[in-house]
């Protein structure tokens, strides 16, 4: 190979490799019987992760029926979206405790 043309193949070789970035982690918290934020936006790939630094158990309930996660007292649990669209969801033992997921691709 010519020494001249070694720097279009590297470049093709080194673009080949790049690595579509990681998902992201989105932490919610519940806690005094609120969900905090009540409005979180993320993409289809990331990992929800709800905190429960309350006393008493919670749930994650989509009102969509895509998830029904469950929190134990000062436990943690995770979600990895699937889908695009709006999700509503509340606690189904505190149904005043309620938030919003935004789905973007």
């Amino acid at each position: 190979m010519m020494p001249g043309r070694l720097l279009p193949v590297a470049a093709i070789v080194l673009a080949s490799m790049v690595v579509r970035a990681c998902a992201a982690t989105v932490q919610i918290t519940m806690e005094n019987l609120e969900i905090a934020p009540a409005e979180v936006s993320v993409k289809v790939g990331d990992t929800i992760e709800w905190v429960n630094k309350d006393v008493f158990a919670h749930t994650a309930t989509a009102r969509n029926g895509d998830f029904d996660v469950n929190l134990p007292p000062k436990k943690s649990a995770t979600f990895v979206v699937k889908k695009t669209g709006t999700v509503d969801y509340y606690c189904r033992f505190h149904p005043n405790m309620k938030a919003t997921l935004k789905i973007a691709p």
